[in-house]
């Protein structure tokens, strides 16, 4: 069986080029699983995962859920909301507190950028990072550059453009290193105000004018606003940003090529996407959703061979 050179999945930046492709491998086995009668499949019997959220999530959650399930593995849920995180517990007092029920991997998302790494460093178990803060999204990344794969072949030689708040979005982080590792060509576009200062150091080139973004590129993955993370006005309306960087099919139209268009989710429609490109041939918005399982299914199972 093939390996991953890691116990964790903490970012994108800690794998190899070589690891991604195992990844995709090894999901391409679970997708063909997942399209049987029966979805089920032993792997992980004997293993107990913990999902850990300390922030809201609804595609994340269910997909590692899911693919926990496939996988035959034994799985608690934890949601801070209704725990004594409410009552000041730390992090690492939940966790061993979870630990000691004899818990083998921990999923978790957290809004402090690091928490993944901080846990990887003081516990036993596996860790895989469902997103920390705005820093990555590993998860997120790899079946975004596998739903890349799947539609045009491979990810190396294609161009992809980032389209929306790259400043608050760990998907944009993870997404580049995850496609420049695979040899694509990176390109981010946004207000001014919504990219980060020293963007441009990472090897990704930087557009504001979104008409010309989607000239250049083969793949749109476009990111929400996140006004939830958004402490200032970066931009005067949400009807002023969709005006200037919204996609509608008028704009796909006007192109003279096909191009494909992503998102993470969840969408908000009639801002970064209009419903007739959402709901278009052009989207493979629906796929992600689907790839993410069999994606995630990889990576548990895997990481459960490092242990």
């Amino acid at each position: 069986m093939s390996q991953l050179s890691t116990r964790h999945l903490l970012g994108i930046k800690d794998i190899t080029e070589q690891d991604i492709n195992t990844v995709f491998e090894t999901a391409d086995n679970f997708k063909e699983v997942l399209n049987r009668p029966i979805k089920k499949v032993p792997s992980l019997r004997d293993i107990t995962i913990a999902n850990i959220f300390f922030e809201n999530s609804t595609r994340t959650k269910l997909s590692f859920e899911l693919a926990e399930k496939r996988l035959s593995a034994d799985v608690v849920n934890f949601s801070s909301s209704t725990s004594s995180v409410k009552k000041g517990e730390t992090l690492i007092d939940t966790v061993n507190n979870i630990l000691s029920m004899k818990v083998d991997m921990v999923v978790m998302r957290h809004s402090s950028p690091g928490a993944a790494h901080f846990l990887s460093r003081n516990i036993k178990a596996n860790i895989v990072n469902a997103g920390d803060g705005t820093h990555e999204h590993p998860t997120q990344a790899l079946l975004d550059a596998f739903s890349i794969r799947e539609k045009l072949g491979d990810v190396a030689g294609k161009k992809v453009a980032i389209i929306g708040d790259i400043l608050h979005s760990r998907v944009a982080l993870s997404n580049i290193f995850c496609l420049q590792k695979l040899g694509a060509e990176v390109m981010v576009c946004g207000p001014v105000t919504l990219l980060p200062k020293h963007i441009a150091s990472l090897g990704v080139k930087v557009e504001y004018d979104v008409k010309k973004a989607l000239q250049w590129c083969d793949v749109a993955n476009v990111l929400r606003i996140q006004l939830e993370r958004q402490q200032i006005k970066y931009f005067p309306s949400l009807r002023e940003y969709s005006l200037y960087f919204g996609i509608n099919r008028k704009m796909l139209e006007q192109l003279d090529k096909e191009i494909v268009i992503m998102h993470p989710g969840p969408i908000n429609r009639g801002v970064e996407l209009n419903s007739d490109v959402a709901d278009s041939e052009h989207s493979i918005i629906l796929h992600q959703v689907e790839n993410g399982v069999a994606v995630r299914m990889a990576v548990l199972y895997l990481l459960a061979g490092v242990r």
